[in-house]
């Protein structure tokens, strides 16, 4: 008996630049035998009773005009009812481009050998499709592959891929380059091949059908197979990828300039049952955050992805040609504690640096629209729980844990807070000041990237640092004692073994809660907030993803009238 599992049938569509996360660079370290199918898928003159019916006739002439009339006013107020705009100001006519403007520019288009959020935002799901989708709500949805069947014991998984689908030169796709593609990802390590674990076999059952076996279970194949890990390439194909891209995905890649901008072109021949909505999108890259406000209210751009800062949104909102709107990430800016370091080894003094933060003041500085986050784990992830009740803001409790920890006035605490200059100063000034209300001299100091490498994430010679940590499914980082937080708990290490051989979702979820819960008891780091993107979008757009387009940013249902 097996386990059916139904992807999501997708409705029609579904580092960070904002947050400067730093996750993407910790990270780094033709089918001429087979035939391409393209889916296409006169009044009386006498008097008395002739003038009568003249008369009469005249009357009866207008009441016809009468209500050809009104008939003609209802006509022009239900046409003038269709073309009225809608609500959220989109109509008229769709455009044939749409410009959108972003912050982090990718250095190339090689998604196999380049890391970095920025080429999953442009690539995946425009031009590279994977296995499975994945939805807004972080959720797999059905992809290439339509539905798949999961053995009882979860080692067997059964891949059934839709039927007539093809890469934009023509050649088809099936199951030969789905194997070719994840044996070819084994293999030669490309990026996110570690996202593929306890791996047996891959192969093809026929020309619609893949079969994964793995060794033992592993809950996060089907969320791998989603992201990079899944995704399926043209084996035949020969192509510059640092430049060029031949894909399966509604888009094409038309045109690359480096630092500049990303121009795609609606794929005509898309084998999916929903084509791209707009012909010609260009994503144009702004390093400076102004520039990029600036262009967004000219009109030079449509889409302003992210509005790096909330506060400058004030000039935006009072305009009625614009939208301002929030979505839910990953992103964690995580204060790092060094749990093995000679201070901070000592749990009472990362409770203290839990108690002393004042959260809601550090999200209301930057606008009001982050949420807090408690624990490791953000809310669009497996095992996300509310834990922001564990550390409340208490400056007497923080005294408190101090004191017993043996730092008072006669013996004052002095820290050391490390960071990337990505980050700005205001973190460092705030975090300064909260945390001497409490006694504790913090001496900051904002570094070159490099430089913070080197100190923090390799020789791990820092009390305290921040990190902008965008991933998702990264819980991984709380299982290793030798990731530079330096939390070594054996518990949490088991708990996170479990998590990844649950046989099911609510098994997996289960433990992955009691793991962040105990993480977060131990005050192992503080997290001081859950970034939340914000995009402002011309009025006449509908359709563009909020959630997660840091990272993710599929685009053929996009729509933009005028």
């Amino acid at each position: 008996m097996s386990n059916t599992t139904q992807g999501d049938v997708p409705e029609e569509a579904a580092q960070t630049a904002a947050s400067g996360s730093t996750d993407a660079s910790l990270a780094s370290q033709r089918k001429s035998s087979r035939t391409g199918r393209a889916r296409t898928s006169g009044p009386g003159s006498d008097g008395g009773q002739g003038g009568g019916n003249h008369n009469r006739g005249k009357w009866i002439a207008g009441i016809i005009i009468a209500v050809v009339v009104v008939v003609a006013v209802i006509l022009g107020v239900v046409w003038s009812r269709r073309t009225t705009p809608s609500e959220n100001g989109a109509s008229g006519t769709t455009q044939e481009t749409m410009t959108v403007g972003l912050k982090l520019a990718p250095t190339n288009m090689d998604i196999r050998n380049q890391s970095g959020s920025a080429l999953d935002q442009v690539l995946i799901d425009n031009i590279y499709e994977p296995l499975v989708g994945r939805n807004a709500e972080n959720k797999t949805t059905a992809g290439l592959a339509k539905s798949w069947d999961v053995s009882d014991d979860a080692t067997t998984y059964t891949f059934h891929l839709n039927e007539g689908m093809t890469f934009s030169n023509g050649d088809a796709l099936d199951s030969e380059d789905v194997v070719w593609s994840l044996n070819q990802l084994l293999e030669k390590k490309y990026a996110g091949y570690d996202l593929l674990r306890n791996i047996d076999s891959i192969a093809a059952q026929d020309a619609n059908t893949v079969v994964i076996k793995l060794t033992a279970p592993y809950s996060d194949l089907l969320w791998s197979l989603s992201g990079r890990p899944g995704l399926v390439f043209d084996k035949d194909a020969q192509y510059d990828a640092k430049t060029e891209a031949i894909g399966s995905g509604p888009y094409l890649l038309k045109s690359f300039r480096e630092n500049d901008s990303v121009t795609l072109e609606r794929n005509e021949n898309y084998w999916g049952t929903k084509k791209a909505t707009i012909k010609t999108i260009i994503l144009r890259y702004y390093a400076d955050d102004n520039a990029a406000l600036n262009a967004f209210k000219s009109g030079s751009i449509q889409v302003l992805a992210p509005v790096m800062n909330a506060k400058m949104t004030s000039s935006l909102t009072s305009d009625d040609r614009f939208v301002v709107g929030q979505g839910d990430g990953t992103d964690k800016y995580v204060l790092g504690m060094n749990n093995k370091g000679t201070v901070l080894s000592n749990i009472k003094v990362r409770q203290a640096i839990r108690y002393a933060i004042n959260h809601d003041e550090i999200i209301a500085s930057r606008g009001g629209v982050d949420a807090a986050l408690g624990g490791p784990i953000p809310s669009l992830d497996p095992g996300y729980e509310d834990l922001t009740d564990l550390y409340p803001h208490n400056v007497n409790k923080a005294k408190e844990l101090l004191k017993e920890a043996g730092y008072d006035d006669d013996n004052p605490l002095t820290l050391r807070l490390e960071y990337a200059n990505t980050y700005g100063t205001e973190f460092g000034e705030q975090l300064k000041s909260q945390l001497k209300e409490v006694g504790i001299d913090l001496q900051v100091k904002v570094v070159e990237f490099s430089t913070w490498l080197q100190d923090v994430y390799t020789n791990h010679d820092y009390d305290l640092s921040l990190v902008d940590h965008n991933e998702s499914h990264d819980f991984y980082q709380w299982a290793d004692p030798t990731y530079y937080y330096g939390y070594d708990s054996k518990e949490v290490q088991d708990l996170y073994a479990k998590s990844l051989a649950a046989t099911d979702e609510s098994q997996q979820e289960e433990y992955l809660k009691q793991a962040a819960r105990k993480v977060s008891e131990d005050a192992a780091a503080d997290w001081l907030l859950n970034y939340r993107v914000t995009t402002a979008y011309d009025k006449g757009v509908t359709g563009f993803p909020m959630n997660l387009n840091q990272s993710r940013l599929p685009l053929a249902s996009v729509d933009y009238k005028k």
